[in-house]
């Protein structure tokens, strides 16, 4: 079952009496062919709206040994790099980059305590850009699990993204697969794991939220 998340039900709202309200002025000026022509494409455009921000309910995959992918998407980074803000060493980033047409939920990958949490203004280049990881839009968050091993996540605003929203705060006790955010509209997570660690996915795969694994912590 799939329903409309909470944080589209504005946005479905606004282009809803926007779009209908030009349909009908057109409608009443008696160009019919012209309605007709709108009518065409206002409606896959809606369409599209409101399958942005649907919200499907899935069996989520919760072992605190796993790491589970915290997006729909596409594997487009698996690579050593220096991490610079949190960690100041090198560690393995696996990115999932999320097109429009995704689901666009980011989930907790891992259970623990939220260490530490920015948020910072940027750019919004396109988020397949390796350089989006540090000059866009993107929050930071690091979360430290009872092992005591700490996982970073990156949310990175694309080229279309204005808006990234994030939940949990420093200091809360998190789930995994508890609701991390949303992003509008096409973007991209990054999650930052310590040297060695087991990953599960392979680069162009096609991974969910809460369901597909992406690594085993030590």
């Amino acid at each position: 079952m799939t329903t409309i998340h909470k944080e589209g039900f504005g946005i479905i709202a606004f282009f809803l009496i926007v779009l209908a309200g030009l349909d009908t002025l057109v409608w009443f000026s008696g160009e019919r062919i012209f309605f007709w022509v709108m009518l065409c494409l206002t409606i896959p455009f809606f369409t599209l709206v409101v399958r942005f921000f649907r919200y499907p309910k899935r069996v989520a995959k919760v072992d605190d040994s796993l790491v589970i992918s915290p997006a729909d998407g596409q594997i487009v980074a698996i690579e050593e790099v220096y991490e610079p803000e949190f960690f100041e060493d090198k560690r393995i980033m696996v990115s999932v980059f999320m097109t429009v047409f995704n689901v666009h939920i980011n989930w907790i990958p891992v259970k623990g305590v939220v260490k530490f949490f920015r948020h910072h203004k940027g750019r919004f280049l396109s988020a397949y850009l390796p350089k989006s990881s540090t000059d866009n839009e993107r929050t930071t968050m690091v979360v430290e699990l009872e092992n005591k091993q700490e996982v970073l996540f990156r949310q990175i605003a694309g080229a279309v993204a204005k808006r990234i929203i994030s939940y949990p705060k420093e200091g809360d006790v998190v789930d995994q697969n508890t609701q991390l955010g949303f992003i509008r509209f096409g973007s991209r997570v990054d999650v930052y794991l310590p040297l060695g660690t087991d990953i599960n996915v392979e680069m162009g795969e096609i991974v969910k939220g809460t369901e597909t694994v992406l690594a085993k912590v030590q």
